[in-house]
């Protein structure tokens, strides 16, 4: 069983340069796998709206859904640093509402930190939850919950005023007492600004390279997801076409009669056999007796 990963470990890999490595889960089976892979941070993220339920957005995803998927990951991984996204409006309310549910995701699924959306107008969101004791990675750039203001799915700090909002809102987070900041579809050059101020790791989906680690949405990344690919996705594989290729081979095996065969089935115990049909030829089938009447 390899070491936990603690806000420490990570602060130590970021200061020996080594990258911190981060992918998004939402089950127990994938989360078994990226524990064997030794995946420093998994978030559950609410992407899970979207990759699993078919939603069009993040929107819809709920404290209750959030929490179901953070307890089977969180039994399948026990060793990674677990990040539960703070969902719509689960936070945006009231300080209170959000020190509440983040400390859903602590208590209930036993995560060691969340996630939330924003940058300055959330710093006195960060600091309550720090001051409860909870562990906040701040997310600034395209920030999924607010696509209606942003205009959709679109890379962010592209000019100079906007990377520089992106450069301020990162020290804002950081001294309202964030652990870590995840910055998503800005320029490489921003990414690289971002992480040379910063004290605390910053992480890059689609943040370019300088930043002290990467994430990935795990369903892109499998090719499992097929409604869009965002640029700065990199494939690693093609389930999608693998899964889909196995179903159809089940389906000719079925039509064909190849499947089950005798390997698939139980058998009888050794002379047993002939005893059912001792046994069935001695007591009257029901509809033999339904006749009778």
């Amino acid at each position: 069983m390899r070491e936990k990963v603690t806000i420490p470990y990570l602060l130590d890999k970021r200061a020996r340069g080594e990258p911190i490595t981060m992918l998004t889960c939402y089950d127990y089976p994938m989360a078994l796998l990226q524990e064997k892979a030794q995946i420093d941070i998994i978030l559950v993220g609410d992407s899970v709206g979207m990759t699993v339920y078919g939603y069009p957005s993040t929107l819809p995803v709920t404290m209750d859904m959030m929490i179901g998927h953070a307890q089977a990951v969180r039994r399948g991984a026990p060793g990674a640093f677990l990040i539960g996204d703070m969902p719509y409006l689960s936070y945006q309310v009231s300080v209170e509402e959000a020190v509440r549910n983040a400390g859903r995701f602590m208590r209930e699924a036993a995560c060691d930190g969340v996630k939330l959306e924003g940058g300055r107008a959330f710093a006195p969101v960060v600091r309550a939850l720090t001051a409860a004791g909870i562990p906040v990675m701040g997310h600034l750039g395209l920030t999924p919950q607010s696509l209606a203001m942003l205009g959709g799915f679109r890379a962010q700090g592209r000019d100079a005023a906007a990377a520089a909002r992106v450069v301020e809102d990162a020290a804002v987070l950081e001294e309202a007492g964030a652990f870590a900041i995840l910055l998503e579809a800005v320029p490489p050059e921003v990414g690289r600004e971002v992480t040379r101020r910063a004290g605390i790791p910053i992480i890059s989906i689609g943040a370019g390279p300088h930043c002290d680690g990467q994430l990935l949405i795990v369903h892109d990344m499998l090719g499992f997801f097929e409604a869009f690919t965002p640029r700065f996705v990199k494939k690693y594989a093609d389930l999608n076409g693998l899964i889909l290729e196995a179903f159809r081979a089940y389906l000719e095996d079925v039509r064909q009669g190849r499947f089950p065969g005798p390997e698939h089935c139980y058998p009888m115990k050794q002379g047993e056999l002939e005893k059912l049909h001792e046994l069935l030829a001695a007591s009257p089938s029901p509809q033999k007796e339904e006749k009778r009447k």
